[in-house]
This record gives C-alpha cells, structure tokens and sequence, in this order.
C-alpha cells in the first residue's frame, strides 16, 4: 500500500507526507511543483496538474493505493470577479473530477479530500453540524461543494471517500490573510474589524488535520464528512487582544459598522478592485463555529491545539520571516512548537 497526495507539496500536503513517511509508509506527491522539501528526499515526486487529464498517465496506481486530494485553488490570494469562476472551477471541480475518474478507472476506491467550511455559506446554526444547509456564497465554496456531489456518485459506485470540511488551517509556514493583520499590528496601527468584533472566530491547525486524516486512515477511510475547527474558540475581540498584548503593540481593535463595510467592499469588487473576497467579508461578523463532535464519535479524533496559541505563533513566525529568517515548518508532526496550553 502506498500513499499519492494530489497537492502534496501544498502546505496541508507536506505535513501529512511527514507525517506518514515518519511510520514507515511509501509516500508518491504529484503537484505542478517541487519546493525545496526533506521530504523529497525519501517520497517519489510526479509533476501533474490534476486540470489535464492526460497527465495522469505518469501515474501508476494500485487497488490497495489510498488516494490524497489536497490540490485547490484557495481565497488567496485575491482573485478579481470576473475571474473568479474560471479559477476555482478549473481546479476545485474540473480538477477533483479528473482524480476521482482515474482512481476509479484504476479501481482504487479509499480516497481522503478536503473541502472547506466555506460550502456551508452563511450561518443558519450555531454551531455548524455536518448537516448544516450548504449555501455557498461564491464560486469558490460552489466548486468545492459541487466536488463532494462528485464525491457522493462515486461512493454509490464503491468508493471510500472521506471528506473533511476545515476552519482556516494555519501552522508553521503559513501567514495568507493573516500577514496584513501582523503588518498593522507591528505598524502600531488600527485593527479595523467587520462588526463588533463580539463574534467568536475559530481556526484548525495544520497538525490537527494531520492527526484526522490518519485517524481515517485507520478507520478505513469512512463513507462520511467531517467538519475541522478547534473546541471552545474565543471572541475575535479576545483572539486580538491577546495577539496585540504578545506584539507589544499599541494597535488597538477598531470595530466597524458591518452593513455599510460590506457594501463598499462589494462595490471595490463590482469596481474590479477587490479587497476582499465576498465569501470572506460575508461572513466576516458571523459567529462560525464548527461542531466537531462527529469526528470524535467515529474517528476517535479531537484537536489539541488553541486558536490564541496558534494566532501567536503564527505571529512570531512572522517575526521571524521578516528578520530574515525562514521559519522552517519541518519537523515531527506530532510535535509542533505551539505554546504550552493546547487543548
């Protein structure tokens, strides 16, 4: 049996092909790019775009295979609208197609894909169960929630395809959005927040998803979906306090009235001047938790790792990375260096 990470030199993907390389497993990553990794030293890279199906012929699968599909296109960076539904569909739909054909022309059937919580749209519950209407707010939630219909038709042809559904993932090497939020803060300046900032805001780190995708794994890839975020996330008001107070900062929380930012946001947008994403400004003042206990019950699995704990640590990598310095991300997945405190 071996491993085949679609996206594997993606950041979700290098941890996991940590991660199973660390048990002995044989690991094959098939990405459009080759970074500079340790784990190329013991893993078998393909060059593949999952968006050209005659590419897939450079893979060589087998029955007992189980299958990785972590190649997207995300919300980052900003993607202008006209060109929004090319982008995401081409990859997030097209794309995840074209890997669930040829893993089952292959007769592979155990496939692991992450999707988004973003299928989810805006929030009708608190917390978000996993049957929570799917009402995405853009092409980018769309494409990843027409992926699982996908993944539906094939499980009624025998297929294993466990499917998880994660908060904002952030770890060591990973700032996206969060970069213009550590800018203000070291800038001394205004953290202007949608809404009154009373909302509660929930992350997942990268090693949790790690530990829930191999719980899977052991579970035989379950015919199921699972939502990802961490237990008990604090108030966004907290969440930034408490990273101002760490930065030593004289930033300060300037909350917004959220209906009128909202509609100059959309019309930056409709003006092909996006700051933000809509699916992103949305649902900026919502309160969106994720309920996790699904994953608990059939997988065994629950995060360790607090949302404060990773906001700071996201931060000091900044630091870092701004002094000159790379933060490397390698390292045992079972150890990352996130504050004493994790759940």
């Amino acid at each position: 049996m071996k491993h085949v990470i679609f996206g594997g030199d993606g950041f979700l993907g290098r941890h996991l092909a940590r991660a199973l390389l660390a048990r002995g497993d044989e690991v094959v990553i098939c990405d459009i790019q080759k970074s500079n990794l340790d784990i190329y030293d013991h893993a078998q890279y393909i060059e593949l775009d999952i968006t050209d199906r005659t590419a897939f012929s450079r893979l060589k699968l087998s029955p007992d295979d189980i299958v990785h599909n972590y190649a997207a296109r995300l919300l980052v960076p900003i993607i202008k609208r006209k060109e929004r539904e090319e982008y995401f569909w081409s990859v997030n739909f097209r794309g995840a197609r074209n890997v669930l054909d040829y893993c089952y022309d292959q007769g592979v059937r155990k496939l692991v894909y992450f999707t988004t919580d973003m299928v989810y749209g805006q929030t009708r519950t608190i917390p978000k169960l996993e049957d929570h209407p799917r009402v995405p707010l853009g092409p980018y939630g769309a494409a990843k929630a027409a992926s699982e219909e996908l993944c539906a038709a094939y499980r009624q042809r025998g297929m294993n395809i466990t499917i998880f559904r994660p908060r904002l993932i952030i770890g060591p090497g990973r700032l996206g959005i969060l970069e213009n939020l550590f800018k203000l803060v070291d800038a001394n300046l205004p953290v202007p927040v949608i809404g009154n900032a009373k909302n509660n805001y929930q992350f997942i780190s990268v090693f949790d998803c790690v530990s829930a995708i191999l719980a899977a794994v052991e579970k035989g890839v379950p015919n199921s979906a699972y939502n990802l975020g961490t237990t008990n996330p604090p108030k966004v008001k907290k969440l930034l306090g408490d990273l101002i107070k760490e930065a030593g900062s004289k930033s300060f929380i300037l909350p917004t009235p959220a209906g009128l930012v909202k509609r100059v946001l959309a019309l930056l947008d409709w003006l092909n001047r996006p700051v933000m994403d809509p699916e992103q400004y949305l649902i900026a003042d919502e309160t969106c938790i994720l309920d996790v206990s699904k994953a608990k019950r059939e997988l065994g699995w629950e995060p360790k790792y607090k949302d404060e704990d990773m906001l700071i640590v996201a931060y000091r990598d900044y630091r870092v990375a701004k002094s000159g310095f790379q933060p490397s991300d390698a390292g045992a997945t079972s150890a990352p260096s996130y504050p004493v405190g994790a759940e």
